[in-house]
């Protein structure tokens, strides 16, 4: 993917394809393990406010220097010592706006995860729509080590992985490998090192090549019908299906692949 800068600050590396469709944002904090300060979560936000306004369909969320990210900042955290509660729930704020905003932004989210994912970081991970690990990368939720509950990563966790596995790790803090986080349902695949970076292009690429109308409604329509009963959530897929076969897209998807050609999809 040829890129170029697109935003960001200095916590926080971003570039975008050529052709916007694909944006990359890297935490830059490999010194802090790329822990989640204020500067990171904003711009991270702001990278997910750039993809909604434009023709972005996938986001890519990375960490620098090999490691993910290993979750809040900690100094900043104990800055707060000795304040009131308000004060604690605005230090826990943007993390809880972070995770929505992933859900809710129109375009694909991929984490592309190496080395150490943990605590809030494994949340941010888990939060995006899909994730590709390197067999290098641990996972785990520690804050248990400190006397904190994982109580908003716990949100995305636990809508990924198996119950009884997700809450051994939410109350003992244990690190577990890339296998282990994939037998347990978090990953959507897990590479060599060795083919990591292009494992990962070739999922942005495929999913960057579909319909704009298809992945914005798509990814709505799932997280919509995930909290729906049965019958509720096929009732509401019907109408999705429906809306999305009226669409320009679908009519060009078809004629192409009648054609034997390549479709050109609109743009949002």
């Amino acid at each position: 993917m040829t890129e170029r800068t697109a935003a960001g600050n200095d916590t926080l590396d971003v570039h975008e394809s050529d052709d916007g469709l694909v944006i990359q944002a890297t935490i830059d904090r490999p010194d802090e393990r790329n822990a989640l300060n204020e500067a990171v979560i904003e711009g991270l936000l702001d990278v997910l406010a750039i993809a909604d306004e434009g023709p972005a369909r996938v986001v890519v969320i990375r960490g620098a220097g090999g490691t993910f990210c290993s979750g809040g900042d900690l100094k900043s955290m104990a800055a707060n010592f000795g304040e009131g509660p308000q004060t604690y729930r605005e230090g826990f704020t943007g993390l809880s706006r972070l995770m929505g905003r992933l859900v809710e932004t129109r375009a694909l989210t991929v984490a592309a995860v190496e080395g150490y994912c943990l605590a809030g970081g494994m949340g941010l991970a888990a939060a995006c729509d899909m994730l590709l690990a390197s067999e290098d990368a641990t996972f785990g939720t520690p804050e248990v080590d400190i006397g904190l509950f994982p109580a908003q990563a716990l949100v995305p966790i636990m809508r990924t992985v198996t119950e009884k596995r997700g809450l051994k790790l939410l109350f003992t803090g244990e690190h577990i490998d890339a296998a282990s986080a994939h037998e347990m349902g978090l990953t959507t695949d897990i590479v060599s090192e060795s083919e990591f970076e292009s494992e990962l292009d070739e999922l942005v690429d495929d999913l960057a090549a579909s319909s704009p109308v298809l992945i914005e409604m798509g990814k709505r329509a799932y997280y919509t019908q995930r909290d729906m009963g049965f019958d509720e959530a096929l009732s509401y897929m019907r109408e999705i299906i429906a809306l999305i076969a009226m669409s320009e897209d679908t009519e060009e998807g078809i004629n192409a692949f009648l054609m034997d050609e390549e479709p050109d999809w609109s743009d949002r």
